[in-house]
């Protein structure tokens, strides 16, 4: 039984709890490895170690800290195969997918690697007699990331990027579900050249979480996953006075105009609502076709679509989507499936009976599809997470408008039209925070920033981009005064600009 150990001041390092998670192939549901899961102890091992690396890592200009980030960058990219198919064998998302992990979590390290051009403070000469301001963006010490199983290799670079990149060091707590990936990351992020402590992984559950959130030597702390976890670890975190952000869950709709392609729509919505699972925060399990007509249409284009997906196992190049996470997310997914169907909505397509042969105890789920789903039902309101897809009709725009507006979560949404007149007052009305058009999955590129809005994310600072540089730094204002002959008694008047 292989063991996946925490990665402390540059070196592996076993755990000492005596409390492991099980590693699972969802391909095969058989455990391949075990992780160890931290102690408070071992949470403040990688804090001093931390604490150790942050103060003479800031203090290395920022054009070598890009250097390492540049580094780190080709060898991520050196070893993409490798990297890619250990994320499938423990996420199970197919090797095209865990590619596209893996590279736009670099597209953020690539921002990184500009870091001493988005640095660079303000600056006026002559504010006043003899008086010049300038301010410098610092780091702030050591930064923690807690990140979910569905991104393993996208959202740790997402946050320890920025965070290195800016003169932070960083402790990574990853998903225990498939955590072999980030301790990669981090051991190539030393063979890059940055200095043991500089990028920690300590694996664990809940008392991991909660060692994070109290560790007065903790200064942020980002986070994504679930609405429920992301309120408590925003809470709990900034009541122990950290900076936080956490993003949520999602409940992420494509508008279908009259007029959209309605061809290329239907691909883009099967791939955004089935791709890897349907295990994305920003996937589209919701499609709001406007009339009837419209609606009726593309169920039909749907369900043909549907037809020529191919669930198999992660390797499979062939394979659009592999199995999801575990055999407990598998359950959760299917009693959705279930709950839509007694809630009255038309199961058009029932996945809990698909089966790969040869791999019975995979955790594999079928494309489902709902349609004459209701604003009202459960399973509406709320994230299955899963490739569900829940065709919700609407008479109008103004209809299809308030219903991603008026939902608790805030994430993404997409509208799909040839108008662009509509599509501008879409996206300017709509109440969420990323907004594609024509675009079925509107992930921000990395010099842009991510973030949703309502339970979607809480916290008023959003992930990379220049939002990222401003939430792992602090700014510092000078007020420069250089007088020249005899100093006069002006010590206790407030400085004016006269």
């Amino acid at each position: 039984m292989r063991d996946i150990t925490h990665f402390i001041d540059g070196a592996p390092v076993a755990g000492q709890s005596g409390r492991f998670g099980d590693v699972f192939n969802p391909n095969t549901g058989e455990v391949q490895a075990r992780v160890a899961l931290a102690t408070e102890a071992e949470l403040d091992k990688a804090v001093q170690s931390a604490l150790r690396a942050q103060q003479t890592w800031a203090l290395v200009n920022p054009q070598r800290r890009a250097r390492v980030m540049f580094e780190f960058k080709r060898l991520v990219e050196a070893r993409m195969d490798e990297l890619a198919e250990i994320l499938s064998s423990e996420h199970g998302k197919v090797i095209a997918d865990s590619k596209g992990d893996i590279q736009r979590g670099l597209e953020v390290i690539e921002f990184a690697c500009g870091i001493p051009h988005v640095l660079k403070g303000e600056y006026t000469e002559g504010a006043g007699p003899g008086i010049d301001v300038y301010s410098m963006r610092q780091p702030l010490g050591v930064c923690a990331g807690i990140t979910p199983f569905n991104f393993p290799a996208m959202i740790p670079m997402w946050m320890f990027g920025i965070a290195i990149a800016t003169g932070n060091s960083f402790i990574l707590k990853p998903s225990e579900k498939d955590p072999t990936v980030p301790v990669r990351l981090a051991e190539l992020m030393m063979e890059a050249g940055a200095p043991a402590g500089v990028l920690n992984v300590v694996h664990g559950d809940k008392v991991a979480v909660d060692a994070i959130l109290d560790h007065a030597d903790i200064k942020a702390v980002s986070f994504v996953g679930s609405s429920d976890i992301a309120h408590y670890v925003y809470s709990r975190g900034t009541a122990a006075g950290k900076r936080v952000q956490a993003m949520g869950g999602a409940k992420n709709h494509g508008i279908i105009l009259p007029d959209a392609d309605l061809e290329q729509a239907t691909k883009d919505l099967i791939g955004a609502a089935y791709g890897s699972a349907g295990e994305r925060c920003m996937a589209l399990p919701v499609v709001v076709p406007v009339g009837r007509k419209t609606a009726d249409e593309l169920r039909e284009r749907v369900l043909a679509e549907i037809d020529t997906l191919k669930v198999g196992l992660s390797t499979d190049p062939a394979a659009q989507y592999g199995p999801v996470v575990s055999e407990a997310h598998k359950k959760r997914v299917s009693d959705y499936i279930q709950m839509g169907a007694d809630e009255g909505a038309e199961l058009v397509v029932d996945g809990r009976g698909f089966s790969l042969q040869g791999y019975e105890k995979g955790y594999f789920i079928g494309p489902s599809l709902f349609d004459q789903v209701k604003p009202s039902m459960k399973t509406y309101q709320e994230e299955i997470f899963g490739p569900v897809l829940q065709i919700v009709r609407a008479e109008s725009f103004e209809e299809a408008l308030r219903l991603p507006s008026e939902h608790q979560y805030g994430n993404g949404v997409a509208i799909f039209t040839r108008n662009g007149r509509a599509a501008r007052e879409f996206a300017s009305r709509v109440n969420v925070g990323m907004v594609g058009i024509n675009v079925p999955i509107p992930v921000p590129v990395a010099y842009h920033t991510f973030g949703g809005w309502k339970r979607s994310a809480f916290g008023d600072t959003n992930q990379h981009g220049m939002e990222g540089v401003k939430f792992y730094t602090k700014v510092k204002t000078i007020t420069a005064r250089w007088p020249e002959g005899a100093v006069e008694d002006s010590a206790f008047v407030i400085p004016t600009m006269k």
